[in-house]
């Protein structure tokens, strides 16, 4: 996986030793891209399997995907409470093996004959929810391995990383299902989460949390906390609009976008897999562009502009007609390009997004920020399915890539557009939170962190 680390740290100082020679770094990285891929593959078979395997139609690939979804919108405050008071191996370790196990058990039910929309439903909710408590750990370990001048370069490699899934993941769902079976494809996405979990379990270091009070304060002031620091700073509030608005109108996208390959262009689901593998090879520039761009142009101007060219090369979509053999490489195109320039927004915001955030607040702002961008994707999936039915797929696939442009928008009228070619400093957390310490060191002091990490 191609990454960027220079010689040199933002602020012009020699930057520390290189993450790769940091082992736990290496297991976390090894652990969170096998994740990934099961989690991409995933993400392909289920709903192949509905479309292709069971005959699903639109509204029920709509609940298919909301039921995936919901976990966010129902547990991502949970989890960032929790996160921020537990050790992050301890929580990606359980939830790979939750994960593992549950598609482990649909492999099992498929080759029983016993794999309905039913048991499609239990199984998507179920690994939605435990990925909820992954991504919110892995991003919030991060932060607890390494230093506020390496934070960059490790996002450039993990987000790299799920770029690398994004090529793997939807092929090899694509092709396990249409030419092996929807058993073998399930499988294969609980085999990579097993994976992440041998490799995650290996991690040594002790990270610096929270020490745990006699009485903690309540989970839902702990939440309280969270969302009303996210509400207080300008860039985190921005982040959360325009991620919302994006992620709403992709979900609705998405949902029509996986009924229109096969159905209107009439592509095979593993020229589905491939054209949406497409976004895999992009996103690994993009995380190469974000190692770089940022401090030569400023994180504003990369943000805003990154965020128009990759939303705005979907519309081209719905005007695709003719045989595959045109249609395959205009969709291979614009996936590279929607991958490239949404990965180069994804590194750049979460960089954005830790460098402003103490440590005890790391785990509360990342699921804050998830439940704010992601809690209404339920509603999205849906819509899209509807608007399917109502206005057929063409025009539902154009009003729903359009509505992905209103997130550079709104970074756009916003000071995040402002932001310069240094990373912003830390904010204080609120009282309740900058009195607790990490094994001694004060949680305001962010940039104190060296190697002791989504």
């Amino acid at each position: 996986m191609p990454s960027a680390f220079s010689p040199v740290s933002d602020s012009g100082r020699p930057a520390a030793p290189s993450l790769w020679r940091d082992s736990d770094f290496r297991r976390l990285w090894v652990g969170q891209s096998a994740s990934q891929l099961g989690e991409h593959t995933s993400l392909v078979v289920l709903p192949l399997i509905a479309v292709v395997t069971l005959n699903a139609d639109a509204g029920q690939l709509g609940v298919l995907r909301a039921v995936g979804q919901a976990p966010i919108l129902l547990l991502a405050l949970f989890a960032g409470a929790w996160v921020d008071r537990w050790r992050t191996r301890t929580v990606m370790v359980l939830t790979d093996a939750g994960r593992a196990l549950a598609l482990g058990g649909a492999a099992v039910a498929g080759l029983l004959g016993g794999l309905g929309l039913p048991a499609l439903f239990v199984v998507a909710f179920a690994v939605g929810a435990l990925s909820v408590f992954f991504d919110v750990a892995y991003q919030t370990s991060l932060v607890r391995l390494v230093g506020r001048d390496q934070l960059m370069r490790g996002n450039s490699a993990l987000e790299g990383s799920r770029s690398a899934a994004q090529i793997g993941g939807p092929a090899l769902g694509g092709a396990t299902v249409s030419l092996l079976s929807a058993p073998i494809g399930v499988a294969s996405s609980a085999a990579f989460f097993m994976l992440s979990f041998l490799s995650i379990r290996r991690i040594h270091r002790r990270e610096p949390i929270p020490e745990r009070l006699q009485r903690p304060p309540r989970v839902w002031r702990r939440i309280h906390e969270g969302l009303r620091f996210v509400v207080g700073d300008t860039s985190l509030r921005t982040v959360g609009a325009a991620s919302a608005a994006f992620q709403f109108s992709f979900a609705a996208m998405m949902t029509v976008y996986l009924l229109f390959l096969p159905r209107e262009l009439h592509l095979s689901g593993t020229a589905v897999g491939l054209a949406l593998a497409a976004t895999g090879p992009g996103a690994l520039l993009g995380s190469l562009l974000a190692a770089r761009l940022p401090s030569r142009f400023g994180y504003g101007a990369v943000l805003v502009s990154a965020a128009a060219l990759g939303d705005g090369v979907m519309l081209c979509v719905p005007a695709l007609h003719g045989p595959s053999t045109v249609t395959i490489p205009v969709l291979l195109a614009v996936n590279f390009v929607f991958g490239a320039f949404g990965q180069l927004v994804n590194v750049t915001v979460m960089a954005v997004r830790q460098a402003v955030t103490p440590h005890g607040m790391q785990g509360r702002v990342a699921a804050t920020i998830t439940f704010v961008g992601m809690g209404l994707t339920p509603v999205g999936s849906l819509l899209g399915g509807c608007l399917a039915d109502a206005w057929g797929l063409r025009t539902s696939l154009l009003v729903t890539a359009a509505g992905m442009m209103l997130s550079p928008v709104l970074m756009a009228l916003s000071p995040l557009a402002r932001l310069g070619r240094v990373l912003p400093a830390p904010r204080d957390a609120p009282p309740a939170v900058t009195g607790q310490e990490i094994h001694g060191v004060d949680v305001r002091d962010t940039g104190a962190a060296g190697p002791s990490h989504p």
